[in-house]
């Protein structure tokens, strides 16, 4: 009978052994492109959630019970950091009481530990508006960052389950291969408006500025954070007719009575890109979200050349 008990322990301890290294990783984000990435390198080994969705600002999103319970029972969690979730992030990681996806812990990433910054302030003025102390954090809009990106995920992924290393090397390779191939493409079909002069409503792309070759001459905001004034519409208004600029970008999270009130006054034009993943139906991932926003920015252009 000794023996039989000692049989039946030996075979639960190795299911139960083959069961945790045949389980998926449960991962959260913070955002639905870090959830895309992750599933491009995580492939069959993950399980993977973000709380925001594609259509919120992603500086603002409410608590919820649900995303403690999320966190609480994750392996790893990724955020973007440089404060753009410091609203929600934080209050979230400490009601989850999870030490391994806490600032620290093998299973916390921040996707930005690679990530080449821009709009690094020298020095920190909250009145002028609602300033990044660590550099403009919306860098997940250049898809060549997003290979920064893939690379601290990957690293929080060989740290989770390393039995698995070799797949996720395979596949952040075959990743960057991808974005590397469709970059070119994207830049290509800007190519024909490289220089143009545009109008946005928030500080939030400068990296797709930079990668795209645009020049985004000022805001909607007279400073981050801070809704239009008439004063601040007026002297945009005055700016894109003298340099005869027609387009304003915008996000979905905006509302659009500002900027459709500068374009009525301008005959321009308000594109809402996509921010994220999501934002709309068919963004279904990472690429989706670059193939979406050329799409609309060519278009445009091509109505609107501001060269």
């Amino acid at each position: 009978m000794k023996k039989i008990m000692l049989v039946i322990l030996a075979l639960s301890t190795v299911l139960s052994v083959s069961l945790r290294a045949d389980s998926k990783i449960k991962v959260v984000t913070s955002l639905p492109d870090l959830k895309s990435i992750t599933e491009e390198l995580g492939g069959d080994h993950v399980d993977v959630f973000a709380i925001a969705t594609g259509f919120q600002n992603p500086h603002f999103v409410d608590p919820k019970p649900s995303y403690i319970l999320k966190l609480s029972d994750a392996d790893m969690f990724v955020t973007v950091g440089l404060d753009l979730e410091t609203g929600w992030v934080p209050p979230l990681l400490n009601s989850a009481r999870n030490s391994k996806i806490m600032k620290g812990g093998e299973g916390y990433v921040d996707a930005s530990v690679h990530v080449p910054l821009l709009q690094m302030p020298t020095s920190v003025n909250r009145g002028e508006g609602d300033i990044h102390i660590y550099g403009n954090p919306h860098y997940w809009l250049d898809p060549l960052r997003g290979k920064d990106i893939a690379q601290a995920i990957y690293e929080g992924l060989a740290r989770i389950a390393p039995q698995h290393q070799a797949e996720f090397e395979k596949n952040l390779i075959s990743f960057n291969a991808k974005i590397d191939g469709k970059t070119k493409e994207w830049i290509t079909k800007m190519a024909p408006y490289k220089g143009s002069k545009i109008i946005a409503y928030h500080n939030e792309w400068v990296y797709f500025e930079q990668r795209f070759g645009l020049e985004i001459v000022d805001f909607l905001e007279p400073k981050p954070g801070i809704p239009p004034s008439p004063g601040q519409l007026a002297k945009v208004i005055a700016e894109m007719k003298r340099q005869d600029m027609k387009v304003i970008i915008s996000s979905p999270y905006f509302t659009t009575e500002s900027a459709d009130l500068v374009a009525r006054q301008t005959g321009g034009e308000v594109v809402v890109l996509a921010t994220s993943v999501g934002a709309e139906e068919h963004i279904k991932n990472y690429f989706d979200l670059f193939e979406y926003d050329i799409r609309q920015m060519v278009e445009a252009l091509g109505k609107h050349s501001t060269k």
